[in-house]
């Protein structure tokens, strides 16, 4: 596994929490996964979601690469915020 620091991405995705009405603005692949441990529902996107962030983390994939996995887990959870 390569050395880095924090793998940011942009424009952040924003995604529910369990607090009624509180958002929370992921912007690195660290929060990404951290967040995905807390969903409710891990369905089929959501593996793909904390694979990808894996991946980043070894130096398999992009910081972009796992926004757009973590985004599309978040729609298809219902977890995603416009």
């Amino acid at each position: 596994m390569r050395t880095h620091g924090t793998l940011w991405f942009s424009p952040p995705v924003s995604v529910k929490t369990r607090q009624t009405g509180v958002r929370y603005e992921v912007n690195n692949v660290q929060a990404a996964a951290e967040n995905l441990l807390e969903w409710p529902e891990r369905g089929r996107h959501w593996n793909k979601a904390v694979q990808a962030c894996l991946a980043a983390l070894a130096g398999d994939l992009t910081p972009d690469d796992v926004r757009a996995a973590f985004e599309t887990a978040a729609r298809k959870e219902g977890m995603l915020l416009d």
